[in-house]
C-alpha cells in the first residue's frame, strides 16, 4: 500500500501528493484565485494521468488552495485571444472536463466554485463542500457562454428549473441549496473540505477497486439509457467481476468475517 509522501509539483501551479490509496490535487494558483490558465490545465492533465497509471491509487481529491476551489478561466486570456492555452486535446477545458478515465474523483470545496471552476466539479464523481462555498456559471454576466460542460451536466444533478436559473441569471447557488438539490452530496465546517473528501475517500477505498470502476461506469453511462443498455452493462461488469480474484477475496473475507484485502486484479 502507498504510503504518505511528500507534496510533488507536477507544475508552477498543481500538487499532487498520495495517501495510501488516495491522491490528492490541488490547484495552486491562489493570488489568481485559482483561476485556469496553461499551467494548470498542463498539471491536471498530467495528474489524471498519474492516478490512471498508478495501480496502488483508487481515488483522487481535487482541491483548490484557499480561501476559493476555483474562480474558472484566467479572463485576461480570454481578453487577449489566448482561450486555447487552457485547454488539452485529451482533457478540453483545464485538461479535465472531457477527460476519459476509470477512477473517481471527489471535488473538495472550499470558498467559489464559479464558472469553469463548477464545469470541473460537474467533470468529477462527488462533490464534497464546505458551508461557504458557493456555485455558479456567470459567463452570461460577462457576455460568454459556460461551453466547458455546465450548461447541459448541471440539469443532470439539478432540477431543470435551478439549472435555468443558474445559466440565465448567473447567480450562484449556496452551499445549502446546493446539498439541497443534490449537486453536493456532504457539507462540512469551513477548513474542512479536504479532510471530508478524504474520509468519503477512505469509505470508498474499503470496496473492491474493480467493482468500484465498473459501478461508476455503468451509473455514468446507463443512468439516462434503456433499461436495456443498463442490464447489459450490469451484466458485462459482473462477468468481469466473476473474472477476477478480488471475488475470491471479497468472498473469503466475508465467510471469515474479516476486512478484505484487495489486490485490484
Amino acid at each position: 500500500m502507498t504510503g504518505t509522501v511528500p507534496p510533488l509539483q507536477l507544475t508552477e501551479s498543481l500538487l499532487f501528493e498520495s495517501h495510501g490509496h488516495i491522491a490528492v490535487v490541488t490547484i495552486d494558483r491562489p493570488d489568481a484565485r485559482n483561476a485556469v490558465n496553461g499551467d494548470v490545465a498542463r498539471g491536471l492533465e498530467m495528474a489524471v494521468d498519474r492516478l490512471e497509471s498508478d495501480e496502488e491509487l483508487w481515488v483522487g481529491i481535487l482541491a483548490g488552495s484557499p480561501p476559493v476551489f476555483c474562480a474558472g478561466a484566467d479572463l485576461k486570456l480570454i481578453n487577449e485571444g489566448r482561450a486555447s492555452e487552457f485547454e488539452t486535446e485529451r482533457g478540453g477545458f483545464a485538461g479535465f472536463v472531457q477527460r476519459e478515465r476509470e477512477k473517481p474523483i471527489i471535488a473538495a470545496v472550499e470558498g467559489a466554485a464559479l464558472a469553469g471552476g463548477l464545469e470541473i466539479c460537474l467533470a468529477c464523481d462527488l462533490i464534497v463542500a464546505s458551508t461557504v462555498a458557493k456555485f455558479g456559471i456567470p459567463e452570461v454576466k460577462r457576455n460568454l457562454v459556460a461551453a466547458a460542460g455546465g450548461l447541459f451536466r448541471l440539469g443532470r444533478k439539478v432540477p431543470l428549473s435551478v439549472a435555468m436559473e443558474s445559466a440565465l441569471t448567473g447567480d450562484p447557488l449556496s452551499a445549502d441549496r446546493a446539498l439541497l438539490h443534490g449537486l453536493v452530496c456532504e457539507l462540512c465546517e469551513p477548513g474542512q473540505a479536504v479532510s471530508s473528501a478524504r474520509a468519503l475517500a477512505e469509505r470508498i477505498c474499503a470496496n473492491g477497486p474493480m467493482a468500484v470502476r465498473a459501478s461508476r461506469q455503468i451509473v455514468l453511462h446507463a443512468t439516462f439509457e434503456s433499461d436495456y443498455v443498463g442490464w447489459q452493462m450490469s451484466a458485462e461488469g459482473t462477468a468481469r467481476m466473476m473474472d477476477s480474484e478480488d471475488i475470491h477475496e471479497g468472498l473469503a473475507a466475508f465467510i471469515e468475517k474479516r476486512a478484505p484485502r484487495w489486490s485490484g486484479r
